[in-house]
């Protein structure tokens, strides 16, 4: 059942498992009640999949956003976007004359071995989910 609808048949508004039993077998006797179908197993992972990406995505956004403003505060302008970072970063490395400390070039390194991970919007990743769907009858 949808908890929203449940929610109505609680009397004492308690969060124990009592009042939670008496309000649901209260809403199974409506006439009117609206069930949520139990979810496949297929279901679960074509889910999953759907908010993992985007989680991943947000992730690195994230880190590219950390990098930048770390390096901002030593007056090194990097171009927003993953690539801009990809190729910035080891040039700063490399480079002694630039304004990075020894311990910032290795936070930065570290850094940059999280931004090699496995792209989430990735051919790869794309690829798995197109073979998922294309093996699926209902969808073809």
């Amino acid at each position: 059942m949808v908890p929203q609808f449940v929610k109505g048949y609680v009397k004492s508004n308690q969060n124990d498992d009592q009042d939670a039993e008496e309000a649901i077998g209260d809403a199974v006797g409506r006439a009117n009640m609206r069930f949520v179908a139990v979810k496949t197993v297929e279901q679960q992972d074509l889910q999953a999949m759907h908010r993992i990406r985007p989680a991943a995505v947000k992730s690195r956004t994230a880190l590219l956003n950390q990098m930048r403003g770390l390096l901002g505060e030593y007056g090194v302008v990097v171009p927003t976007g993953v690539g801009q970072m990809r190729q910035a970063v080891p040039e700063l490395l490399e480079a002694g004359e630039n304004r990075l400390s020894a311990l910032m070039r290795s936070l930065l390194a570290q850094l940059y071995e999280h931004l090699q991970e496995p792209d989430p919007a990735s051919g790869a990743t794309r690829r798995r989910a197109s073979a998922w769907w294309r093996s699926k009858a209902l969808v073809r």
